[in-house]
Order: structure tokens, then sequence, then C-alpha cells
């Protein structure tokens, strides 16, 4: 039986290293999006940077790694047998947890889930020791460290309000001075700034981040910790003058240094803070192992009050752990989707916006600007005239296609990183494991809002998606709890099978998650995600879009054969498939109308006239595939409505019209992507043919309905799909007809 413990051990081995890479997809999102999203320097640096600083910061987090050992529960109550139950509950639910919102492209926070699942497995075992004796739950607290967990919760849900308010406000004022046209303002305004920023990150990396790495020790870390305020002053004043002769000198663009240190000391921060949550079980659970084994008592009667002692964290395997969150860093996909969520929520200017609005962030703008407006109704006129100038924004010197804009500038970039470094290394220096995902996110959205980022058409979907992360959150700190209680219980009940069962279930489903995840992104790189016109005259735009129009017929091709297929064979999974496929399709039509707006913008006055074209375009290409979103839709509702199936007559003449369509679809395709645009003169031909097919479908199913019996919702079904195919027909013709005019006028080649 002893052996059970020794496999629970490899398995935590396992699991910890599954953990660093679903926990580093999750938490890059923490100190990559400024830097991304502002576009300060190229990726590949971005991702040398932190991959240094991740470094650096795994080897300095052995401090950190006490809170997984005795910071929740007292270990001195539990014996070996229950401590091991408790460390294989909380890695397992951990692992497919945080897995689950990679996977839905949410950053959650793994700081909160680990302390929450410590918890729940702890309150469960206490819950079971309780009911074996005469103990009732009065006595929780003496197996709980209340006073800690209190201490770690408040401390996470402060940092939401924290961070936010002093993200924003120091944002709001550092724009005061600075301005949008920040690049023309007096040279030694931004040196202040990078003085003021770069001490502040500098206090970090010197003092906070490298006191408790055990390769850096001596006098000058003694001195500078015994005299913060002076260390402070000197490094501002050393910053400033450093700053300002970078700038005259050698006309260097201190916001970019800034970003550079700015995200190297919070990639840092992240393995410092953080990396407790990802090995700290395993860590503990080895120290718990190999005392145990040296005691020689059984398993079940060895109190594990050793936990309690300062064990010294192995440096090599803190490097080994750094090694693993950087290559995940660089590989995963996962990471870079996290990544967007948070950098799309910041993002200084309108566009497609991933969430949808709800009646809590309508009712939250609509206080907020009841708020705004009162406090502007008793500030001066010359106060207001001032900070509307300050904030008013510039327009840039050339014409920049939207893709290629960062989403903020480079002051907002280095406000999120100088605040969110200063307050996680705060509360690393106090052994609290802040979430860094909050503290960061928080920031982010602050600054995000005091910037004015968030305006009247895009704050009620803004204010959306921090509900839905924030909303994740709490749903991470419930799930981790109850989760983690229920692999308890099962564990110490079910001993070595229930072990085995739920290692294979977890490494399953993390594998299952890993191959829908490949096989989607492989899809979706197939299928061709419709791009963003950036041409400005009419031929750039004829020449850009035969790649959305080949996709989108590509796409829509699939869709309507699935669903004919989903039809004839009563597959109501085909129709799901189909339903979700289109419904993809149809948003991505959706989001580039809502990028009009920045096409016209960006359009040269003698080419505006392309304007018209590219609307007329984006026009069919909507009416296309909303004609296939009704057929499927409809083909779905009937099927989940559990009526009865269309007749082998129906069926055989709806054949026929998608395997013409099909011809037809695939033959647009080739056409496009070949750009051969004398072809659609042979297609168009084919416009009445089709026409009329339809109409002898529909005639026939007329004298079917009045001479045989029939179902009315299956003869609604029909008519509805062959007269949605016939407006289908029509708006590809129109389609095809416009380019093939538009092609002509304009003396394109092939």
């Amino acid at each position: 039986m002893d052996n059970i413990y020794l496999i629970m051990l490899i398995a935590l081995a396992i699991l910890a290293i599954a953990d660093l890479v679903v926990g580093v997809s999750n938490d890059a999102v923490n100190f990559l999006n400024s830097a991304i999203g502002s576009k300060a320097v190229s990726f590949k640096t971005i991702m040398i940077v932190a991959s240094v600083g991740i470094a650096f910061g795994a080897l300095s987090s052995s401090g950190m790694m006490e809170v997984a050992r005795k910071g929740i529960f007292v270990p001195e109550k539990f014996y070996f047998d229950e401590i091991m139950v408790i460390f294989m509950a909380v890695m397992l639910t951990d692992i497919l947890l945080l897995d689950f919102f990679n996977t839905l492209g949410l950053p959650t926070s793994t700081t909160v889930s680990i302390v929450f699942e410590l918890l729940g497995a702890a309150f469960c075992m206490t819950f079971i020791k309780l009911s074996g004796n005469s103990d009732t739950l009065l006595h929780l607290g003496e197996y709980i460290n209340s006073d800690k967990a209190i201490e770690i919760i408040t401390g996470i849900l402060l940092s939401v309000v924290i961070a936010f308010t002093i993200g924003a406000l120091v944002q709001f004022f550092t724009r005061l001075l600075l301005t949008f046209n920040f690049s023309k303002r007096p040279t030694w305004y931004a040196a202040i700034f990078s003085g003021i920023s770069t001490a502040a990150i500098g206090y970090f990396i010197i003092i906070k981040g490298l006191k408790s790495a055990d390769f850096v020790q001596g006098a000058f870390l003694d001195w500078a910790n015994a005299n913060l305020w002076p260390f402070l002053g000197i490094s501002f004043i050393v910053w400033f003058a450093v700053s300002y002769l970078l700038i005259k000198a050698f006309k260097l663009n201190v916001y970019v240094m800034i970003i550079v240190l700015g995200t190297f000391a919070l990639a840092m921060a992240f393995a410092g803070n953080d990396l407790v949550n990802f090995i700290g079980v395993p860590m503990a659970a080895y120290n718990s192992y190999d005392i145990w084994l040296a005691s020689g008592e059984p398993a079940s009667s060895f109190t594990m009050e050793s936990l309690a002692e300062k064990v010294p964290t192995q440096p090599m395997l803190l490097l080994v752990a750094g090694l693993v969150m950087i290559l995940t860093l660089w590989f995963s996909k996962k990471a870079r989707r996290v990544v967007k969520t948070s950098v799309d929520l910041a993002r200084q200017d309108e566009g497609h916006e991933r969430f949808k609005a709800n009646a809590i962030s309508r009712s939250l703008v609509r206080g907020a600007m009841k708020l705004n407006t009162a406090f502007m109704s008793v500030l001066p006129q010359s106060s207001k005239d001032y900070i509307e100038a300050r904030f008013a924004k510039i327009k840039p010197a050339t014409r920049v296609a939207k893709i290629d804009m960062p989403a903020f500038d480079l002051v907002r970039a280095a406000v999120n990183l100088m605040v969110a470094s200063v307050l996680i290394s705060m509360a690393t220096s106090l052994k609290l494991p802040l979430s860094t995902t909050y503290v960061t996110f928080m920031v982010a959205m602050g600054s995000s809002l005091a910037d004015r980022a968030w305006g009247s058409e895009s704050a009620v979907y803004r204010v959306a998606g921090v509900l839905n992360v924030i909303g994740g959150w709490f749903m991470t700190a419930i799930s981790a709890f109850t989760a983690a209680g229920i692999m308890a219980f099962v564990l110490y009940k079910g001993g070595s099978i229930a072990l085995f069962l739920l290692f294979a279930a977890a490494i399953a489903i993390l594998v299952r998650n890993y191959m829908n995840h490949r096989k989607r992104s492989e899809a979706e790189a197939e299928e061709g995600r419709l791009l963003r016109a950036v041409s400005s005259s009419i031929q750039g735009i004829i020449n850009e879009s035969t790649t959305n129009v080949a996709s989108a017929f590509k796409r829509g091709n699939k869709v309507y054969v699935g669903t004919i297929e989903g039809l004839a064979k009563v597959d109501l999974g085909k129709l799901r498939k189909s339903k979700k496929g289109i419904t993809k399709l149809n948003d991505e039509v959706e989001e580039l109308r809502n990028n009009l707006y920045y096409f016209i913008k960006n359009l040269d006055e003698s080419h505006v006239q392309a304007s018209r074209f590219y609307i007329d375009v984006l026009g069919y290409l909507q009416d296309v595939t909303q004609s296939i979103e009704f057929v499927t839709t409809a083909s779905y509702d009937h099927l989940n409505n559990n009526h009865k199936g269309l007749k082998f007559t129906q069926l055989k003449d709806l054949k026929e019209i998608e395997t013409k369509l099909n011809k037809l679809f695939s033959q647009i395709e080739d056409t496009f992507k070949a750009k051969n645009f004398g072809e659609i003169v042979s297609i168009l031909e084919e416009k009445q043919n089709l026409l009329e097919s339809i109409s002898v479908k529909i005639e026939k199913q007329v004298e079917r309905t009045r001479n045989s019996d029939s179902s009315p919702k299956n003869t609604m079904l029909y008519f509805s799909i062959l007269q949605e195919t016939e407006d289908l027909v029509k708006a590809t013709m129109n389609l095809l007809e416009h380019y093939y005019i538009e092609n002509k006028k304009h003396g394109a080649t092939n």
C-alpha cells in the first residue's frame, strides 16, 4: 500500500509539468498584453525579454512556496495520507479548470484557483475527520488557517478595486502631463516620466524581485532595503539624467525602453509570484513524502507538523520549471488567444466587439454617464477646456491600415506595466499570492477608462466584457472549491482505484481538448477567415476581396451540403455543426461591415468611389450568408423539435438542387482564387437554369400537397428551403455581376 504514495508523487510530478503548460497559457496575458497591444517592439523581441524575465523570476520564487505548505491549512492537524489526498485533489482540479478557461480564451486567476482548491480539499478532509470523532464544525478553525486564508482572499478581492482605481488615476494624470501628442512634448517631460517609471520598476526588480533569490545577496541589497526612500530618490535622479541624455544625444524613445523593462519586470513578477500556483503543491508533496519515508511510521498516523517549518527549494527544480514556462510561452497558441481578449478590451479605437451588451453593463454605463455629467456641471469651464485640450486625439501623419495600428499608445502601455509591477511587487514582498491576472487586467481596464478608450460607441460592450471576465473569476473560485472537495472525497474513499481512474480521466480530457483545439485551429486556418480590406482603389479592393469571396463560398458550400445531408440522414449533430459554421461566417461578414467606417476614413480622396463597391460587395455577401443561415437554422429547428423528416421525393429534389449549387459554388471558388474574372460570364449563364429548376420543384410540391397527405411542418420547411435557396442564387448572381461590371469598367486583367 505504501507504493501508492510513490505513484501519487510521480502523478503529481506529471501534473505539475502539465499545469505549468496550461497555467502559462492563461497567465501570459499578464505580461504580454501591454507590449503586444502597443507594438512598441517586434513580437520576437517581446518574447525574448519575457523569457529572460521568467527565468529570473523562477529562481527568486522560493519564498512563495510556503503558501502551498501551510498558508491555507494547519499541517500538524493532518496525517500524511490525508495530506497526499489534499495535494492530489488540488492538482487534478487545477489542471482541468485552467485548461477549460484557456479553451474559452478567457484569462482567469491561477492564484484564486489554487487558493480555493486548497481550501476546498482541506475543508472536505477536515469534514471527514470531524465526522469520525466527537468534534463539531466549531473546531473547523483548528484545521483551516482561517486568518491567513481570509487575508489572502481579501487581498485578492481588494486587488480588483485597487488595481482599477490606481490604474485609472495614474493614467489620467499621466495623460494630462503628456497628452496624446507626447512625442512633441518637451524633453524633460518624457525624462520625468521615464525617471519615475524606471525607478518604480527598478525598485521591484532589485529589491522585491531579487532579494529572495539565493544567488543575489550583498551589502547593496541590505542598504537599499533599509533606506527605501533615499534609494528611490537616487534612482529617480539617475534615471531622469540618463533618460534626458538618451533622448537628447541618441534620440532614443524612452517609452519603448520603459515598455521593454516593464515587460521584463512583469514577467519576472509573474514567475516569482505565480510559480507557486503550478509547482508549490507537488513540491510540498515531495517534501512530505521525504519526511514521512524517513520516519518509518504508518502513513495514517504520521502527523505533518514538519511542513510548518521552512524548507529551501532546490534552485535546479525552479530553473527546470522556468524552462517549461518559457517553452510554453513560445509555442502555446492558447496563450495568444487569451492575450487577444485582454488587448481587444483595452484598445483605443472602436471596432468589432467580442462581447455582447447586457442589462448590467447598460445600467453601469448609464449611471457612470450621469455621474460624469454631474461632476462636469460643477467643474469650472476653464478646467473643462484644459482637460479636453490635453485629451485631444491626434491624427496619424500617414495613412495606416487599421489592422496595422497599435491597440493603444506607448504612454498607456508604459503606465500599465509600471503600475502593475509596483502593485505585484508589494504583494510579493508581503508573501501574499496576489492574483497577477487580476492586477494586470484591472490596471489595463482602469487606464483604458481614464484614457477615454471606452467611448459611447463601445462602453457597454467593453464593460460587458470586463463583467464576463470578472464573473469567470468568481466562477473559478466556486468551481475550484467545489471540484477540489469532491476530488478529495472520491480519492479518500476510493483509494488506489479512484486515483488511477481520476488521473487517467484528467490526462484523457487534456489530450482530447488539445486535439480538439488543434483540429479547430487547423480547420479555421484551412477555411480562411475573412480579411479586412486595406486598399484604397477599386482595383485594389477587387483583388483583395477575391480571397474573401472564394473563402465565403467555400465555407457556405460546405454548410449547405452538410445541411441537406443532415436532413436526409436525420442527423441533428451534423445540422448543429452546420449551424455553428454559418453563424461564424455570418459574424465575420458582419465584422467587416462594422469596419466600414474605418475603411472609408482610410481612403484617399481620389478613390472614394471604391467605398461604394466595397459596401455593395459586403451587402451581397451578407445576403448569401443570411440565406444559407436561414436554411440551416430552419432545418435544425425542424429536427430539434422532433418533427417528421422530409419525404423521399422531397429529399431527392433537394439533393438535385444541392448538387447544382455545389457545382456553382465550386466554380465561383476556383474563379475567384485564380482571379480569372472572364469565367464569370459562363457562370452567370447558369442563373436562369437554376432558378427554373427551383421553380419546378416548388410547383411539384404544390401538386403533392394537394393530392396526398403531407405534414404542415414538413411542407413549410420544404417551401422555406426552396424559396431561400432561390434568394441565395439571386444574391450570388448579383455579386458576380457586380464584380464582372466593375472589373471590366476598370480594365483589370486576369
